[in-house]
């Protein structure tokens, strides 16, 4: 079969087309990614576009696209390089897969012939697997929560003898710590979670015993958003402090990009001339593109420009960001934002700035089916708790009632005067 490679619009991605073979009314195409390891060019198949994506990822993203299931590998490998931790090719990756499975399967064995513990078969069993198959964030989250709320309860009971009381004793904890009733679901989907794995490898069987546990709605959602003199005050105070956290906060209050969308943000993915940023990385699993206001174009003209690979924005110690800086809730303490706020739904944080500018977009009549394109939604139930800034309606509606309230009480003959 002839090879001839043929470059696509991503670098480090390329593929060649069977002779014969079609995939749809194409050709099929069989994929690789290159990429440098140790200063050696290295380069890896992914596969025949007719075999498709692996079940796994599929299931985790229905929506994903072979070209971009390769670039997902691709960004993963030179992302393991860039920080030192991690598989750096695919074949090391198949390595360390194998090499859980066969422990895995091991320890599941054990369980099945044992008597295994919700903390044993957690740490033994559930989280290295979560590890491999599920996203750093989700694993991650999973791991607080069993061991601050469902490790210290039942972790010492067997996992077949956990009941709806263990799930509801557990809950009880929660609200006696005060906790959110968000944070006791949370909490409740790991259990489940948990439950629902053993119960596929016929560990336990029946219903989870979160089944019939009820938590309160609670509607968590952040209500504050700045002024505009509020948002002034804020860059001006964070300009004078730190010029990087200043230039995010501006990009997150010009574009709406979430925080973790801007610590991953490479300079490949500027565009000034069309004044584009692709987010490779969004939080809904697919990528998607925020525009840039003028003030955002020459913020990054002025910046000193890297590689493609290289992240836009680093600590003073040239490490990529994880969280956003203390000095950021510093400076918020100090313009007395949050001075007798205790409701976490009206306190500023960093994700206010996000918050702020789809009000203000919402404010200045922005359709919300294109505010949430600009946000990145998964669905549109998301955007529409801007719907009460943007409909004129409901202001009307205010508006005539004043009306006809000063109309009657004028014709009883009553003076009526409304604060301004």
């Amino acid at each position: 079969m002839s090879r001839r490679w043929i470059k696509t619009n991503h670098l480090g991605l390329r593929y060649f087309e069977h002779d014969t073979r079609k995939h749809g009314k194409k050709k099929d195409r069989y994929y690789a990614i290159r990429f440098r390891l140790d200063g050696k060019l290295k380069e890896y198949g992914i596969g025949w576009l007719s075999d498709g994506i692996p079940d796994a990822i599929r299931k985790e993203d229905p929506n994903l696209g072979f070209e971009d299931y390769c670039l997902k590998r691709l960004r993963e490998f030179k992302n393991n390089i860039k920080i030192g931790e991690g598989p750096q090719s695919p074949k090391e990756k198949r390595a360390l897969a194998d090499q859980e499975r066969k422990r895995t399967e091991q320890e599941r064995k054990q369980a099945e012939r044992g008597n295994v513990t919700v903390h044993d078969y957690f740490k033994n069993i559930y989280y290295p697997d979560a590890k491999i198959n599920k996203k750093e964030a989700s694993y991650a989250h999973e791991e607080t929560h069993f061991r601050l709320w469902i490790d210290p309860i039942v972790g010492k009971k067997p996992l077949k003898e956990l009941t709806e009381f263990d799930a509801r004793r557990i809950v009880k904890k929660l609200f006696d710590e005060k906790k959110t009733p968000r944070t006791a679901q949370y909490v409740m989907a790991t259990l489940r979670q948990i439950w629902n794995k053993a119960r596929r490898e016929k560990i336990v069987s029946g219903d989870s015993p979160t089944i019939n546990v009820k938590i309160p709605k609670f509607d968590n959602r952040r209500q504050r958003f700045l002024s505009h003199k509020e948002a002034d005050l804020l860059l001006a105070a964070l300009r004078a402090k730190d010029g990087t956290i200043y230039q995010m906060s501006l990009l997150s209050l010009h574009t709406g990009m979430r925080a973790s969308e801007i610590f991953k943000l490479t300079w490949g993915c500027i565009d000034t001339g069309r004044g584009i940023i692709t987010i490779l990385d969004a939080k809904s699993g697919h990528g998607r593109a925020a525009f840039m206001t003028e003030q955002i174009k020459t913020m990054f003209a002025r910046m000193k420009h890297g590689k493609n690979d290289d992240f836009v924005f680093l600590r003073k110690d040239k490490k990529p960001f994880t969280e956003m800086p203390t000095l950021f809730r510093d400076i918020i303490t100090d313009l007395k934002f949050n001075e007798n706020v205790s409701d976490t739904r009206q306190r500023v944080c960093f994700h206010t700035l996000r918050h702020t500018m789809a009000s203000w977009h919402a404010e200045g009549g922005t359709d919300l089916y294109v505010l949430k394109e600009l946000l990145g939604h998964g669905s549109i139930t998301l955007t529409e708790r801007y719907s009460h800034l943007s409909n004129g309606a409901l202001q009307a509606a205010t508006r005539g009632f004043e009306k006809k309230v000063k109309t009657a009480a004028k014709k009883a003959g009553q003076v009526v005067n409304f604060p301004k």
